[in-house]
């Protein structure tokens, strides 16, 4: 290896939401900020957790809603429709 072409490999703390923190090494300066880790992580510790960034869950609930309705009104209009064929 050349030297002097290569970033410094110190330890740096990573810092997760949920405030659990632990050391490792990165070539980043600084503190890393991290959203979820391996002890609030739904697949490691078995409990069910809604993710939510940027609000993405509740625009893809806003959106599935809007389809239901839709698909209702459009089969509320097709059986007024047929009710209207039999009169």
């Amino acid at each position: 290896m050349k030297a002097g072409i290569h970033p410094a490999y110190d330890e740096v703390n990573v810092i997760c939401a949920c405030g659990s923190t632990f050391r490792t090494r990165s070539t980043q300066r600084g503190d890393l900020r991290v959203e979820i880790c391996s002890s609030c992580h739904p697949f490691f510790t078995g409990r069910q957790k809604l993710v939510d960034t940027e609000g993405r869950v509740d625009r893809f609930q806003k959106k599935a809603a809007k389809a239901r309705e839709m698909q209702a009104q459009k089969k509320a209009a097709a059986e007024a429709k047929n009710a209207k064929k039999i009169q």
